[in-house]
Order: structure tokens, then sequence, then C-alpha cells
């Protein structure tokens, strides 16, 4: 018995120190305070588990047509490139003040299984900015975006160039005229990315961000 009054107060107290830590304030939350080690293992192995389970047993289309990764590439550029940037391209400023860094999808595309890449643009990644696109496309919609993140890693700037070019007219929003990134996708469902996930976001300044929708240059693991 007294082995377990030990347990219990020894629970209580641990309960007590860590709620007051909580309530202290002490804990940075700016989104320019890095994370420690830790706190990255332990979100980026979590959130791989995550997406390797719900994503093992989709069903993935024929994404080798070229037509679709001409009309992926154009909802890539407007959907995707502020936060993630494109090949010489870096990220728009919305992209710069993420933390935890959205990864660079040349990167993520080469060790990502297309069902993977699927389920993130999906549904998104929580506490980290990656809007789900599920919400307000359809998924047929969003395999064009998958079936050109496919090539993606293998492509030059010079080439991305080439083939946004080539790919003028197609894909939804070329289609659409819709224009929307990361930044419209948050401001349209009225959120602030740092009220509800601390030290996951971008840096706050009271200003918008720029996008440059005349040149496609607008834009989450994946």
């Amino acid at each position: 018995m007294k082995i377990i009054r030990v347990l219990v107060v020894a629970v209580i107290v641990g309960l007590g120190v860590i709620a007051g830590f909580i309530y202290s304030g002490l804990y940075d939350v700016s989104a320019t305070s890095p994370h420690g080690g830790f706190t990255n293992w332990l979100m980026s192995t979590t959130m791989n588990a995550s997406v390797q389970r719900r994503a093992k047993n989709l069903s993935v289309p024929d994404l080798d047509d070229e037509a679709l990764q001409l009309a992926g590439i154009n909802d890539f550029d407007t959907m995707c490139a502020a936060c993630h940037g494109a090949p010489g391209r870096d990220p728009q400023a919305i992209g710069q003040g993420l933390n935890p860094p959205a990864p660079d999808l040349a990167e993520s595309s080469a060790r990502r299984t297309a069902a993977e890449l699927f389920w993130i643009t999906k549904s998104g990644i929580r506490m980290t900015g990656m809007p789900a696109w599920g919400a307000s496309h359809e998924d047929e919609e969003l395999w064009p975006v998958v079936a050109f993140m496919t090539v993606l890693p293998g492509l030059s700037a010079e080439a991305y160039q080439s083939m946004l070019a080539g790919a003028a007219g197609s894909g939804h929003h070329a289609a659409n005229g819709d224009s929307h990134s990361h930044a419209d996708a948050e401001i349209e469902s009225g959120g602030h990315r740092g009220e509800d996930h601390p030290g996951q976001d971008q840096a706050d300044n009271g200003e918008k961000p720029e996008h440059d929708h005349s040149s496609h240059s607008h834009g989450g693991d994946h």
C-alpha cells in the first residue's frame, strides 16, 4: 500500500508540475522559435506513421498520362508553390514564415508513394499550415496534382517553366479562373495560423501575404 500511495503522490505532483508549466506562459509559442530535436522527431514520426496507415489502401489511378500531368502543374503552381517553392523558385513570404517549414516537394515526392501524396493533399496535416484541399476540391481535381508531383523530382528550373508554359489553359484552376493558395484557403475558412496550434505556424506580422497571380507564382508535407 505504501508503494501505491507513493506512486499516486508522484503522479499528482507530476500533473501539478505540468499544469504549472502550461499556465506559466514560459513556453514560447512564436513561429520564430525552433522546435527541439525530440519535438521534431515526435511530430515527424507520428505524422509519417499516420499517413502511411491511412494511405495504404487507396486506389491509385493511372498517373502517367501527360495531359493529367500538365493539368497538375498548373494546379501545383496555384495551390502549392507559394509555401513549398518550385524548381528554381523559393517559397513566397507565407512559406518562409511557416514553422515547421513546408517541405521541398521535389524531395518528398521522390520518397512518398502516390497514395501518400494524395492523402496528404486531400486531408492536410494539422498543426503545420498544410490545408485539407479535399474540403474545396473533388478527388478528380486533386489526382492531377499528384500526377505532376510524380515527375517533379526530375525537373530542372528550365524544364519546370517550359512545362508550365506548355500547360497553359490546362487544369482545374486554369479552366475555372480560380486561383487560391494555402493562404487563400486559410482566409476563406476564416482561420488564422497560430491561434490553435502553438509553435507550428507562420509569423503574424499583421500583413496579408503577397501573391503574384499574373505569373502562376502562388501556392503543407505535402
